[in-house]
């Protein structure tokens, strides 16, 4: 005689899911979906990829870094989400935005279940920083918006005063850009 399978077996708990990078800026935790992220590097190991802008018009963003042929502006993280100053060590680059953003460190990989709405306090800048706050095991993360950490008017701003840099991956003839550690 064989025996059935057993249908009283607890349900499978159908929510979406969407996998996450956990990431940190001092003691803040933060999360970013992991389809948004292309690549993620180790300051030190960015090298001489790293390019100091000639004319830095935010201060959160001061250098661009050169990764398979294309260009991205180096979002300080400390600087963005307005937190006490820090020391990155590692750099998220991101996918279908022109941005790599500095962060303290990486804490994990996770599975987001939930995506709540922002509270009425997020009234600010930070509405467009955040896509909305998720519980990861008794914390409530705030969930990050990639497009959030340069808006557009803070990309027009940055190629108006830094004019190719983006679309050629080279220096456009006439000036000049240090990369890091060099002198002028």
């Amino acid at each position: 005689m064989t025996q059935q399978a057993n249908s009283g077996l607890a349900p499978r708990d159908a929510r979406p899911k969407e996998q996450v990078v956990v990431f940190a800026i001092g003691e803040q935790s933060f999360v970013i979906s992991a389809s948004s992220v292309q690549e993620i590097r180790s300051t030190d190991s960015l090298g001489g990829n790293v390019v100091e802008l000639d004319r830095p018009v935010l201060p959160k963003v001061r250098h661009i870094v050169e990764r398979d042929a294309r260009s991205y502006y180096v979002v300080s993280g400390y600087e963005h989400f307005h937190l006490p100053l820090s020391r990155p060590t590692s750099v998220l680059i991101l996918r279908n935005v022109p941005v790599a953003v500095l962060v303290d460190r990486i804490e994990e990989m996770a599975e987001m279940r939930v995506l709540l709405g922002l509270p009425r306090s997020f009234s600010g800048e930070e509405r467009t920083w955040y896509r909305g706050v998720t519980v990861l095991g008794h914390k409530v993360v705030p969930v990050a918006e990639p497009r959030g950490f340069l808006t557009a008017e803070e990309l027009r701003r940055l190629e108006e005063e830094n004019p190719g840099l983006l679309q050629t991956g080279v220096h456009p003839a006439g000036t000049s850009r240090r990369r890091q550690g060099e002198r002028a």
